[in-house]
């Protein structure tokens, strides 16, 4: 298997510092690495249709829970802040993709829903953004994705766990 680039990294931090023990850097540091990789790669469909990854995101949420949801809600599910979801929101409004209704007893809360054109896109790029990312993971079978995605499962919860509550 080819070296990959953490790998000469924890080599050269065991050169500067013998017997440091470099397998808390091994994980975050290939998780990290990861992450900027398939933000850059795994957005191709969406930048395509014109949308961005937060944007998806908030079109999926609607889509999954598939109902109306407060810009607040959708901020928690989409782990954004609650003015970042507002001003995807505006962009989302504006071509048409998402719908507001200002609720009936306090006019300071909206309801957000699919218009039937931001319905349409998210059921249409779904299904290509799951194809384009399953390319993304050829090269890893079945088995080892089971594996991989139940492993990072398990970190999940704990570092859900664990910052949820340094973080409160």
């Amino acid at each position: 298997m080819t070296e990959d680039i953490v790998a000469g990294v924890l080599r050269q931090w065991q050169q500067v510092h013998p017997g440091l023990d470099t397998g808390p850097m091994a994980v975050i540091g290939r998780l990290n690495r990861c992450s900027a990789l398939l933000q850059q790669a795994a957005d191709a469909p969406l930048r395509r249709e014109g949308l961005t990854r937060p944007e998806f995101d908030i079109l999926g949420t609607l889509r999954r829970m598939d109902r109306e949801l407060t810009p607040g809600r959708i901020a928690r599910e989409t782990f954004a802040s609650g003015a970042a979801v507002t001003k995807r929101v505006r962009q989302l409004e504006t071509r048409g993709l998402v719908a507001r209704r200002p609720d009936e007893r306090d006019r300071r809360v909206s309801h957000l829903s699919l218009t039937d054109e931001g319905r349409a896109v998210i059921d249409r790029l779904l299904p290509e953004q799951l194809r384009y990312e399953a390319g993304l993971l050829e090269g890893i079978d079945g088995k080892r994705r089971t594996e991989l995605s139940e492993g990072l499962a398990e970190l999940l919860v704990l570092l859900e766990g664990r910052l949820g509550s340094l973080l409160d």
